[in-house]
């Protein structure tokens, strides 16, 4: 499908859409192979979806910051293009679904035509940089985080040193020390601080969830605000040298961190802060556009029928922000769907009461700013018509779920449904609970955390049990993960698995003991943390009994089968089979656009593309001799073992040396020419070698690994 540049859409940018046709093109034409068409399109955005022959486009929004023209845009194109529904993720991200790969150019071109991306959405790059969505208007805040977040997010977008690494890296800002942005689960994370009077944060690195969960580590208490986007790139380039790359439930930053160990991590940060792009970046506080009321207009008067339901919408829906005089508004969205007409409504209720910053939130909701008090009523009458005015933002009865076996290649169960059930649950039975902030439910469909089920007051993830030849389709409990009042993170911990159809019981079960045996003024998770989790396993263990299961235990919400697990291949794990002289291709193109950045006189680019052409190139040399490659910086010296001093290859020094004067020298001019010759020089070498002595080409392993 043709598609047309507009005068809004960047250089940059339409050279990304003209070279997706490209590749979408070339792979429709079997010219491209499909694995290295997935590794492409996963870097745009476009990830594959458990039902075949569609996809997912995930729209990046830093802060998860979108106005009224790029909702209604968003709206536009998943009714043109995809199911018309806007799903917000715990990424704060929008999530478009079903999606034909032919149409990903057109979507695309539509969004950076109202400036938005998918560029680096998915993939094994800088995924969207997520920040406390009341910053700019927290009574907690010492001072706005959105533009430290929005100059990061800018900063690595299309950075030569994030694009290919080991895996994804997650970057979070708070606005307080409260940790509204849980920093504590994130490779990057940064609090806001000021100590003499100079702003900066608390950093803290190597956090994550997933299989294996980690909190994250202090690595500063303070470090000035002109020094974090430094420190972040420099953290990249040690995570993209010596990340894991074949042990793909390995390859995340944070078990580098603990591998390392911290000390040893930081040490190997401040090496490489010599080849920094930048050694210090002032941020520019102006960049996002500052948070203003809409005009002050007539206000319709209305009836609200329920009075009681409004007060309780007001109490836990509704904020005073720091601007005395004007409110924030949560919008509780049931599973985070949005559908058009919908999105339409809130960005014509937005232009006329409140900001045009409206803000996607962690917890898969919105956030809208700067309504005047007077103007609540009729807010609140718009927002009921839409279903987003339900009480209990941010409570036990906001529940955050992965999309699951909706449309997830990985989900084992059906999250979705699951939820809205159990907010049934609470709404219906445990109503005054509606106004405690501090019980949390999350959940994932599967062991992989995208619905943050671990850091949660009740986490649970879809898994299965067997029970002789049957399977019922089950979710793994934990308890007492979160951020306490206090702004300490923790992980919770896995109690016991439960069948799907039983968790209505189990979560009566846990909240019956709690207003039992919690104390008057306790929050859950210390009632949880006083009686332990041998307490909690016997509580529910009864539920687990299999002789007690019953026949619709065995089906999952909405199947009419017995429920057998079908997980297929995520798109951020998988090994890939490719021919080495393709590999030596990738080398050759990144030797392409260290010659254009040379010319542009983007020099630090220039030798970033040159590095990674050089582990390339070697790694295609000792995948030829069935070397395995993991780590970049096993692959530089297997290289030197393999080549250099056996004779082979002549690399003046050694290969290890050469390739990592990168981080000895300042990325200026002199250096980036002298950087680049040489690789293309050990380039001329590795294509001489390979006619001379490799013959025919040879089918490798990859291991999805690209750089």
């Amino acid at each position: 499908m043709s598609v047309t540049i507009t005068k809004n859409i960047t250089p940059e940018a339409a050279r990304d859409i003209f070279e997706l046709q490209q590749k979408i093109t070339s792979f429709k034409n079997e010219e491209m192979p499909e694995d290295k068409f997935k590794a492409f399109r996963l870097t745009r955005g476009i990830y594959g979806q458990r039902q075949l022959g569609v996809q997912m486009f995930r729209i990046k929004l830093p802060m998860g910051r979108i106005t009224p023209p790029q909702i209604i845009r968003v709206a536009e194109l998943s009714e043109q293009y995809c199911n018309a529904n806007l799903h917000l993720t715990t990424r704060q991200d929008i999530q478009l679904h079903f999606l034909k790969v032919e149409n990903a150019p057109a979507v695309w071109t539509g969004l950076e035509d109202v400036g938005i991306t998918g560029r680096e959405a998915c993939g094994n790059t800088v995924r969207n940089i997520t920040c406390s969505d009341q910053a700019g208007v927290d009574p907690d805040e010492l001072f706005d985080v959105s533009p430290y977040t929005f100059e990061a997010f800018r900063f690595f977008l299309r950075n030569p040193i994030c694009q290919d690494m080991g895996r994804k890296n997650k970057i979070a800002f708070s606005s307080s020390e409260k940790d509204t942005a849980f920093t504590y689960i994130h490779d990057f994370g940064f609090i806001p601080k000021i100590v003499d009077g100079k702003r900066g944060f608390k950093v803290v690195v190597g956090g994550g969830l997933g299989a294996q969960a980690f909190t994250a580590q202090t690595a500063f208490e303070f470090l000035e605000e002109d020094q974090i986007i430094p420190f972040i790139e420099a953290g990249l380039r040690v995570f993209d040298r010596y990340g894991e790359r074949v042990r793909r439930h390995k390859a995340r930053m944070k078990y580098l961190v603990k591998d390392l160990g911290l000390p040893k991590f930081l040490e190997l940060i401040n090496e490489e802060r010599v080849a920094n792009k930048v050694k210090s970046y002032p941020i520019d506080i102006y960049s996002v556009p500052e948070q203003k009321p809409a005009a002050e207009k007539e206000i319709p008067q209305v009836e609200i029928a329920d009075q009681k339901l409004y007060e309780d919408w007001l109490k836990t829906n509704v904020f005073e922000q720091k601007q005395k005089g004007f409110y924030g508004v949560y919008l509780k969205v049931t599973n985070g769907d949005i559908k058009p007409d919908e999105a339409r409504k809130l960005a014509q209720l937005v232009n006329d009461y409140a900001s045009q910053d409206m803000r996607v939130t962690m917890n898969q909701n919105m956030v809208i700013k700067f309504v005047r008090k007077a103007a609540l009523h009729y807010v609140y009458s718009v927002l009921s018509e839409l279903g987003f005015a339900n009480p209990g933002y941010g409570t036990i009865a906001d529940i955050t779920t992965c999309p699951g076996t909706d449309t997830c290649n990985l989900g084992v169960t059906n999250s979705m449904t699951l939820a809205k059930i159990l907010e049934d649950v609470i709404q219906k039975e445990y109503y005054d609970l509606i106004f405690d902030k501090a019980i949390h439910i999350k959940m994932s469909g599967c062991m992989n955390s995208c619905g943050q089920h671990m850091s949660a007051s009740i986490g649970l993830h879809g898994s299965s049990i067997r029970v002789g030849d049957k399977v019922a389709p089950a979710m793994q409990i934990a308890l007492g993960g979160g951020v306490d009042q206090n702004g300490n993170g923790t992980v919770g911990d896995k109690i016991v698995k439960l069948p799907t159809k039983k968790m209505p019981d189990a979560l009566r079960a846990i909240l019956n003991d709690f207003d039992q045996n919690g104390n008057d003024t306790e929050y859950f998770n210390d009632y949880y943390k006083r009686l332990g989790k041998n307490y909690f396993y016997t509580l529910l263990k009864p539920i687990a009994d299999q002789s007690k299961f019953v026949d619709d235990d065995y089906f999952d919400y909405g199947m009419e089968e017995y429920f057998t697990p079908e997980v297929g291949v995520g798109e951020c794990a998988g090994v890939m089979y490719d021919m080495v002289g393709t590999i030596i291709r990738d080398a050759y193109n990144k030797q392409v656009e260290a010659s254009e950045a040379l010319k542009k006189e983007k020099y630090a680019e220039a030798i970033y593309y040159a590095y990674t052409g050089f582990v390339i190139a070697a790694k295609a040399m000792l995948l030829s001799k069935d070397v395995e490659c993991n780590t970049q910086i096993k692959i530089m010296q297997d290289f030197d073992k393999t080549f250099v001093e056996t004779g082979e290859l002549k690399v003046e020094g050694g290969f290890e040396n050469l390739v990592l004067s990168i981080n000895k020298n300042e990325p200026e001019k002199e250096f980036a020419e002298a950087y680049v010759s040489e690789f293309e020089k050990l380039f001329k070498q590795v294509m001489a070698y390979r006619e001379n002595t490799m013959g025919t080409d040879k089918l490798v392993v990859e291991s999805n690994y690209k750089a």
